[in-house]
């Protein structure tokens, strides 16, 4: 999930997301990479959290992890 989304941003529909889903996986993505930002994405409702630039191998093992957990 983008969290710098325009209009709806990426934490408001995480929420909205989580709202009728609690089981789909979602990463929050964002060019912030302090601490308060990871722990705001997990209080949102996301799984986990990466900063951009995105590095592929590190998103896709992020995502494998997920999927093996759900």
């Amino acid at each position: 999930m983008d969290m710098s989304l325009p209009v709806l941003d990426g934490w408001e529909a995480t929420r909205q997301i989580r709202a009728t889903n609690k089981l789909i996986p979602i990463i929050a993505l964002t060019a912030h990479a302090m601490a308060s930002d990871a722990e705001k994405a997990r209080e949102c409702g996301c799984d986990d959290f990466d900063t951009k630039p995105v590095e592929l191998t590190r998103l896709l093992d992020k995502v494998e992890m997920l999927l093996k957990s759900a």
